[in-house]
């Protein structure tokens, strides 16, 4: 399929489906929300609230809504909690397989303490966002078996102060993503924002997928599925506009590291999986003034395995 014949196709709209028609097409499917957070206790609240408002206790489009709590150290757990989800430190599920930091980390151990046929993650950092983000996503995976995975697309601004440069968010996207797609990947070139955080995708396949522990994981899901399955299995959908904090430029190094290394394993130029760190040297204001000093950071790199071969009997 030609890369246009692919977007024409998979490319959708939030509002091509209404909540009755998605209700009626989920049937007996369990669907749950799944939301990472590390430190979002000033947002993890209104993203709960709001969605178990309109999508549990409205319609009952959402079966369960998780929290993975990823090592925070601030009040991330309880005000998840009191807003009505079910909330699990990510250290804790499974702890038999250890414990790393990272977002990933946190969506690969999401599989075992949720029961949904279908698993939509969120951001739990967003800012400007509507509910509408969750029935958008799951009009592709409810309506057409032969879709997996679905991404969500949005104008993402750059917001600075009182400045809002629309279509400017998204700086890993654009420097680091979009490139190694274009060079290695290029059948997800029709993929608008492929790192975004808004994305669903069938338990049946996610369970078998390689998860990198950081912020890798999207890509890597897009690039392996892509390889498996085939591009048609991938479809996204605009979901209209979102806006979150911005990472701070040496964390986006981080970022961008892990997502260089994720595509590396897979075009098979890393010699082994059991790397699980680079050690990245950035540099900082030094105290004395005018004068610099070189940080090094250690980036890790790791992947689990697929969980399914983990699942049997795993259920918290």
């Amino acid at each position: 399929m030609s890369g246009q014949a692919w977007f024409d196709r998979n490319t959708h709209h939030w509002d091509d489906w209404t909540l009755e028609s998605l209700l009626a097409a989920k049937g007996s499917t369990r669907v749950s929300l799944v939301v990472p957070a590390r430190n979002e206790a000033a947002t993890v609240g209104d993203v709960v609230t709001r969605v178990r408002s309109a999508l549990v206790e409205t319609v009952q489009l959402l079966d369960e809504i998780v929290v993975i709590d990823s090592d925070s150290t601030d009040d991330t757990y309880a005000v998840a909690s009191d807003a009505g989800a079910v909330v699990h430190r990510s250290a804790e599920i499974r702890p038999d397989l250890g414990s790393v930091p990272g977002k990933g980390e946190a969506m690969w151990k999401s599989l075992f303490v949720t029961t949904g046929d279908v698993v939509v993650f969120m951001d739990a950092d967003l800012l400007d966002w509507d509910t509408h983000f969750v029935p958008g996503l799951l009009g592709p995976l409810l309506t057409r078996p032969d879709v997996a995975l679905v991404k969500g697309f949005y104008e993402r601004p750059l917001v600075s102060g009182s400045d809002v440069a629309a279509y400017e968010g998204g700086r890993v996207t654009e420097l680091v993503a979009r490139p190694l797609i274009a060079l290695d990947f290029p059948e997800l070139g029709g993929l608008v924002q492929p790192l975004a955080g808004e994305w669903a995708v069938r338990r049946s396949l996610f369970e078998k997928l390689r998860v990198p522990t950081g912020y890798a994981v999207e890509l890597a899901a897009l690039a392996d599925t892509a390889a498996t399955l085939g591009i048609d299995a991938i479809a996204q959908v605009d979901l209209g506009r979102r806006a979150h904090r911005h990472q701070a430029l040496r964390d986006l190094g981080a970022m961008a590291t892990q997502i260089m290394a994720a595509a590396a394993l897979r075009r098979g130029s890393r010699d082994s999986l059991d790397h699980r760190d680079v050690v990245l040297r950035q540099y900082h204001p030094a105290d004395v003034p005018g004068a610099i000093e070189a940080v090094d950071r250690v980036v890790a790199v790791g992947e689990r395995p697929p969980a399914a071969g983990f699942l049997a009997g795993s259920l918290a």
